[in-house]
């Protein structure tokens, strides 16, 4: 055989795998081509947040006090920050869980197990896709309630803390779900929980219209750390809101503890 510049050469094939940082890349990229060309996840991650924030802050259905003037504050001020909370609950839980369950039951999860590319590295992918999906929503949410007349406020550290932190601990928990549940269940069980965390998590509906004891445990709860930490930081000007980190920082070790010790590729 003879070479380009006319030399006899020989060559051989030189079979591998790519670089694991192209390998993350390359998943990543897919992973977010087809969580956008889904309609259900574009129906969870996009459509949905917005109706929520432009119906409510443009009909007068939510009224919400404010310590400083004891009347009433603009909606948008109050729903702005929980829908973003809600961006995060669609994408890192329901829309991975979902997606995740389905890619377990046909066997793409243990296909691509036997790749070169580690497994590891394909939940790297996983979260790489979320983070940027949320990015595409924050980026939109924003836009859209500037235009509604949002006056943000506070430390964009903090939001960006509590955001990364909320993604975590949504992460862990939609990854635990779908490595565990038939995917028939999960798609159930992922649903009923997000309806159930948009009413009683503080994204539209605030937790003082709650009963004391309800609004104790909801509190608790990851959406209801992540909403009224955004609030508090975006609304009211407050600095960083330990406790709410401190939540989301504890359901993050748990659900990602849980999600690498019982998930299940098969």
């Amino acid at each position: 055989m003879t070479a380009v510049d006319g030399t006899d050469g020989t060559f051989t094939p030189r079979p591998g795998a790519a670089p694991l940082p192209r390998m993350i890349r390359a998943q990543a990229a897919l992973e977010t081509r087809m969580l956008l060309r889904n309609g259900e996840q574009l129906l969870l991650t996009v459509i949905i947040p917005t109706l929520l924030l432009v119906l409510f802050s443009t009909v007068d259905i939510v009224t919400v006090p404010t310590e400083e003037t004891g009347g009433s504050g603009k909606a948008v001020d109050f729903l702005a920050p929980g829908v973003l909370a809600l961006a995060v609950l669609s994408t890192a839980f329901t829309g991975q869980a979902i997606a995740t369950g389905f890619e377990r039951r046909y066997g793409v999860l243990k296909r691509l197990g036997a790749s070169p590319l580690p497994r590891w590295a394909l939940m790297t992918a996983k979260t790489c896709s979320v983070l940027v999906t949320e990015i595409l929503q924050v980026v939109l949410l924003t836009a859209i309630a500037f235009a509604l007349g949002w006056s943000p406020h506070g430390n964009p550290l903090a939001v960006l803390l509590l955001l990364v932190l909320g993604t975590a601990a949504f992460s862990g928990l939609g990854l635990l779900m779908a490595g565990t549940l038939r995917a028939e269940a999960t798609l159930a069980a992922a649903n009923l929980v997000f309806l159930l965390l948009l009413v009683g998590g503080g994204v539209i509906v605030p937790l003082e219209k709650f009963p004391d004891a309800a609004r104790s445990v909801l509190e608790l709860l990851p959406i209801s750390a992540l909403s009224e930490g955004l609030r508090d930081v975006l609304r009211d000007g407050a600095g960083m809101p330990w406790r709410d980190l401190g939540i989301l920082a504890v359901w993050a070790v748990l659900g990602l503890g849980a999600a690498g010790r019982f998930f299940r590729w098969e």
